[in-house]
């Protein structure tokens, strides 16, 4: 009888509702590769004021954005595309870090289906500590203290496949149409995060600038001959030092005309792309007197994107 695999993707999560947008706060100001102080009593006590801060403000963004994350349902629908392009070999699921579904509740369903080995995709481009390192950390840990005996593989980046930057580079065809590349700068929109844990190792930054590298390659060797390429970071909070520049120093300083936005730290649509770029830096932009701007979304559920994932399994085997 042949062995049972399964691929479980990785991703924060986001709240399928209003009533979890405490829960989501919760657990992630309680992961220490979130905040990494080494006591526990303290991070208790510094999440519980972050959250108690931040859970009516954070509810009224999921209100603009439809009273949820978008994420859950578009990572359903992925997983529902990449299981029927694998067939029936494979079982596919999904895990969330901060929100259901937890890892215990996706263990209990491969090991009702007796799995043997099981293949960990994080939906993360770039890898991080604050988001690979975590998710990674998070299920293995479930996994184990599960009792579980199924083989774990991981991969922890995959921002160099080029069927995954083809979705990408997709997503930027559909957001200029038939409109001059000329007419836009393109700003590739990172999520931040703080230096000190850059400094600390964090491989992060320098997977990003790689990213950027090799997606204004492929662009330019298509032709998309935009105005000029950028990166800045985004989503900064608190009073440490972040990764620079921000999304709105960059929009201070790019030619003021037409502007494509690009994140690029995530593969599914969430409120970061949703809320904070679609609204909130549309609102600077609009200020600033840019004449067009666009967001382009994430990859999703794109079938470049499962033919991306498809190949990342099939190295990892």
């Amino acid at each position: 009888m042949a062995k049972k695999e399964a691929i479980v993707l990785l991703n924060m999560g986001g709240p399928n509702n209003l009533n979890e947008v405490e829960v989501f706060l919760t657990n992630m100001f309680n992961d220490k590769n979130i905040l990494t102080m080494k006591s526990d009593l303290l991070r208790k006590f510094v999440g519980g004021m972050i959250t108690f801060s931040r859970t009516e403000s954070s509810q009224e963004i999921y209100r603009q954005i439809g009273g949820k994350s978008p994420i859950v349902g578009h990572t359903k629908s992925l997983v529902a595309k990449l299981e029927k392009k694998l067939g029936k070999k494979v079982i596919v699921d999904f895990a969330m870090r901060y929100t259901p579904p937890f890892a215990d509740e996706v263990i209990g369903r491969l090991d009702d289906e007796e799995v043997e080995k099981i293949y960990l995709i994080p939906l993360y481009p770039q890898q991080s500590s604050t988001t690979t390192k975590s998710s990674l950390e998070d299920f293995e840990e479930h996994y184990h203290n599960n009792g579980g005996d199924a083989v774990l593989v991981e991969i922890k980046h995959f921002f160099e496949n080029k069927t995954y930057n083809q979705s990408v580079i997709e997503t930027i065809k559909d957001k200029v149409g038939s409109d001059d590349y000329r007419d836009f700068d393109i700003i590739f929109s990172a999520h931040g995060l703080p230096k000190k844990i850059v400094d600390a190792g964090d491989v992060y930054e320098k997977h990003v600038t790689k990213h950027v590298a090799i997606l204004t390659k492929m662009l330019k060797d298509e032709k998309m001959d935009f105005h000029d390429f950028h990166l800045a970071y985004q989503s900064k909070v608190g009073p440490l030092e972040w990764l620079r520049p921000s999304l709105e120093e960059k929009l201070k300083t790019v030619r003021n005309r037409g502007i494509i936005v690009v994140p690029i730290a995530f593969t599914i649509d969430n409120s970061e792309t949703d809320f904070e770029l679609e609204i909130e830096y549309r609102e600077i932009a609009e200020e600033l007197g840019f004449k067009d701007y666009r967001v382009c979304r994430c990859p999703n559920d794109s079938d470049l994107f499962v033919d991306a994932l498809v190949e990342i399994y099939k190295k990892m085997k």
